[in-house]
């Protein structure tokens, strides 16, 4: 694992992420390629705004903010969860092939006409699917140990990218475009935000219960059963939680890469590795990343919007990189 050499005092990094969160929301409604322009922003919350104008801002910008922002959030807790379930720095929302069964059944039911509805629950479906299978098959044989979980799951996101490959191989031609925007993230029919700030919210709530159960387990599951932790009900709700999460995520606005990796990295680097401090952190951080990358791709080649799949590498890279070179091991801090 990696520490942070320095950290921000907690009060103070919480009340920075907020006002970063309400100001890129504000730059979110508040730029774009329609009519409604900054000035309107502030009209749009009186009565002085024209309907068209209010329209833009409060049912197309809005919407897709807040469902950036909660699907950042999702993505940036779910990758918590994950590096202490497999106690591997480098583990994201999509390790154990989350992604890969929903996306599978999200491309079928599109090739199969089915309206937005029926794709999102498609979507669902099978990530939650993807998800009991890597459970199924890790606890078959032997312990459910980080190494076998971390393995079953990356066969079995192999075999899932696999499928993909066959699917895009066999679509008609009409159909690529909106499947390979769908795969790399893809906000513009994300118009309810309800269910990612609702698993947003619920996760922060859950996750600070078990902050203090997260920080005995990230020490190891010998040093946390020594404690009196039960480690073996902690893990099982770690992995079913952040999976849930990151079904939620996929099923809102497909794959979107780096979030979930690069967000705790940075939140450990200004703030330390305890939950309590790093959970709440995460999510706004995470949900005002995903909001400016949005905002990147649908206004930087306007009115042609970009996956925000690739914005989000484009950010993450370096910035990843970056915080690689602020980061010591663990094992050399003392």
């Amino acid at each position: 694992m990696i520490t942070n050499r320095k950290s921000v005092a907690p009060p103070k990094l919480l009340l920075a992420l907020s006002l970063v969160a309400i100001g890129v929301l504000g730059i979110a409604l508040s730029v774009g390629s329609g009519l409604a322009g900054p000035m309107d922003l502030f009209d749009a919350l009186g009565d002085a705004a024209d309907p068209t104008t209010r329209d833009i801002l409060l049912k197309l910008r809005l919407p897709r903010a807040l469902a950036a922002f909660g699907t950042g959030a999702t993505l940036a807790l779910a990758g918590v969860l994950m590096q202490v379930l497999l106690r591997n720095p480098l583990a994201d929302p999509y390790i154990l092939g989350t992604s890969g069964g929903a996306a599978v059944a999200a491309l079928l039911t599109m090739l199969a006409g089915a309206g937005a509805v029926l794709i999102d629950i498609a979507a669902f479906s099978g990530a939650l699917a993807s998800t009991l299978l890597v459970f199924l098959i890790a606890r078959y044989h032997g312990d459910w140990a980080p190494g076998r979980l971390l393995l079953t799951g990356v066969v079995i996101a192999a075999g899932w990218g696999a499928v993909i490959s066959l699917i895009l191989a066999t679509a008609p031609g009409a159909n690529i475009r909106g499947i390979l925007f769908w795969l790399m993230g893809d906000f513009s029919f994300a118009g309810n935000p309800a269910p990612s700030l609702t698993a947003a919210g619920l996760a922060i709530v859950a996750g600070l219960v078990l902050a203090r159960s997260l920080n005995v387990l990230a020490t190891g599951d010998q040093q946390a059963t020594l404690l009196g932790l039960r480690v073996r009900p902690v893990r099982v709700g770690i992995y079913l939680l952040s999976s849930l999460l990151t079904a939620v995520a996929v099923t809102t606005a497909g794959t979107v890469g780096f979030v979930g990796l690069v967000v705790p990295h940075l939140v450990r680097l200004l703030s330390g590795a305890d939950h309590r401090v790093l959970i709440p952190n995460a999510a706004l951080a995470g949900g005002s990343l995903l909001v400016v990358a949005d905002t990147v791709a649908r206004t930087i080649a306007a009115p042609r919007q970009l996956p925000v799949g690739a914005i989000t590498a484009v950010i993450g890279v370096p910035l990843f990189l970056f915080l690689l070179g602020r980061t010591i091991p663990s094992r050399d801090a003392g």
